[in-house]
């Protein structure tokens, strides 16, 4: 079994609705060690970066305005963000979050228990979750510098 890192983030809905601290209870009680967290403001320019491979899809743009708190009155554009380290954590993020898509997420994960979708149709799934090794490793990449995550 590989040891893996992997980037959370608690996107601007979590926050709004104050449900950090819940996602984090059950990211820690999935057995991953949390290695990494800082506020962080999301610049436009950092959240186009994050989500570039999603730049042709029709919902890009109002997914930058999410991700930076527009939608929900976040100041500065801050969300946490973290880095978990374990044997499959991306795996076992993953699981721990449920579906990306709130109605199809397995009740008792996060996105199960907390996400939504609004009557305009924006899915508010609390926490970004990293889908594989490589974007994990972009990903940690582009939110946090090598001495910012413990060893």
């Amino acid at each position: 079994m590989a040891i893996e890192q992997t980037l959370i983030l608690i996107k601007p809905d979590g926050a709004a609705r104050r449900l950090t601290g819940l996602t984090i209870d059950r990211l820690d009680a999935s057995g991953l060690e949390m290695v990494a967290a800082k506020m962080i403001s999301v610049t436009e320019a950092l959240a186009r970066e994050h989500y570039k491979a999603l730049s042709d899809k029709p919902f890009f743009e109002n997914l930058i305005k999410y991700i930076r708190g527009e939608f929900h009155g976040i100041k500065d554009h801050r969300i946490l963000a973290l880095v978990y380290r374990g044997e499959n954590a991306i795996k076992t993020v993953r699981a721990v979050a449920g579906a990306t898509n709130p109605e199809a997420a397995a009740a008792g994960t996060i996105r199960g228990s907390f996400g939504r979708i609004t009557t305009a149709g924006q899915f508010e799934n609390v926490i970004h979750a990293s889908s594989d090794p490589a974007d994990a490793a972009r990903e940690v990449a582009l939110w946090f510098k090598k001495d910012e995550i413990l060893p």
